[in-house]
């Protein structure tokens, strides 16, 4: 594979390519024995987020049920609680760490949410930082508001007075400062009903902002049709589709992006149907979910190892998940995603003779070597 200003511009054999990339004084990177691949495009992440919520961990472990650690102080509400007390630069610094660790683990875009600020200042302030990390690391971040994650304490018995201040004040101020460029809502039973994140979206289409759904996660609720609806680039989580449901997601545009990070932290037994979504026909994507609370992994390759083991996916499926399928729920997949000529030079050498061996040999790093748009962002040899 040749590459030239931050793009590949020819695939074939070094014996086809070797004359033209002397010509170019082109640099080399020794892959042979080695897997080359593309860049895992991580399309689900809350990157920016504050301390940890290892106490819910504990609970859990203890037999405490969401409903009792949330009743404790616990839940999305203790990260929101320590985003409002954090500083922007020490959340960007906290950020930039994970960013390091993303691109080590052989992840060259990621997708990042907000939803721990839970008011106009904090979302504001989260987005802030999403676009402050972006201009200090390599790797591609994609920036998505989801003030609709959780109910804030403050609005306990006024939902629709918080969904009307994301309506008309915090999407148009996100639009207006182009902060995002998608916008999200958790759609479920204990966060937001159906009717609000379809006004909640269709004011981020007003403004410019795409949307994307968490679905269908802890309960059916209409979430993958509503994704459907209002053309949303991914609907994600799916752990609890109906039959219909997955026909009509293989029949739609929408990426059906699984997340199963969170089913194996959590400790469920159901995982989203991913073999069923990809025999309808459906465009599945995979991604970390990387959070503080459901699913504190950055390692994509752990998810390709449980996507195979819990989910029934074939190695081959799982990586095209991670990488051109992410791309696609990203709205990407015309410049990244695989390797063709033409699109960005962004690409992992894994330390592997099989592509199958990434998800065989789990909780392993693999990853030797990171390039992002031709540069390298990572590399074993140079940390020796």
């Amino acid at each position: 594979m040749l590459t030239r200003r931050g793009r590949i511009l020819r695939v074939g054999s070094t014996r086809e390519l070797k004359a033209e990339a002397r010509g170019l004084k082109a640099q080399w990177i020794e892959c042979r024995g080695c897997v080359l691949m593309p860049g895992f495009v991580d399309s689900h992440t809350h990157a920016v987020f504050a301390g940890s919520r290892v106490e819910d961990f504990e609970q859990r472990l203890q037999g405490r049920s969401d409903e009792q650690i949330a009743a404790a102080g616990g839940g999305i509400r203790h990260s929101a609680r320590l985003l409002r007390q954090a500083t922007r630069e020490e959340l960007t610094e906290r950020a930039s760490r994970f960013l390091r660790q993303f691109a080590e683990h052989g992840t060259t875009t990621i997708e990042v949410k907000t939803g721990y600020g839970l008011d106009v200042a904090n979302e504001l302030k989260t987005l802030e930082v999403i676009q402050k990390v972006s201009r200090r690391s390599p790797l591609e971040l994609v920036p998505t508001l989801l003030a609709a994650h959780a109910l804030p304490p403050d609005y306990e018995d006024r939902r629709g007075e918080y969904v009307q201040l994301m309506i008309r004040r915090l999407i148009p101020a996100v639009a207006r400062r182009k902060l995002a460029e998608f916008v999200d809502c958790f759609c479920e039973r204990v966060a937001f009903g159906v009717e609000d994140c379809r006004q909640v979206l269709n004011a981020g289409r007003r403004c410019g902002l795409l949307p994307r759904l968490h679905a269908e996660q802890l309960s059916r609720t209409g979430g993958s049709r509503l994704a459907i609806e209002v053309g949303a680039a991914s609907a994600d989580h799916l752990d609890a589709l109906s039959d219909s449901d997955i026909r009509a997601l293989a029949r739609s545009d929408v990426v059906a992006t699984l997340l199963p990070g969170a089913n194996f932290h959590l400790g469920l037994k159901r995982y989203a149907p991913a073999r069923r979504l990809i025999e309808a026909g459906a465009a599945v994507a995979l991604a970390t979910d990387f959070n503080p609370g459901t699913s504190p992994t950055l390692n994509m390759q752990f998810i390709l190892a449980l996507a195979c083991s819990a989910m029934s996916m074939t190695p081959a499926q799982a990586i095209a998940a991670a990488t051109i399928n992410g791309a696609y729920a990203l709205r990407r997949a015309h410049r990244m995603g695989s390797l063709q000529a033409g699109k960005q030079a962004d690409l992992i050498v894994m330390n592997l003779d099989d592509y199958r061996k990434i998800p065989y040999y789990f909780g392993w790093n693999h990853c030797l070597t990171t390039v992002k748009q031709g540069r390298i962002i990572y590399s074993v040899e140079a940390r020796r």
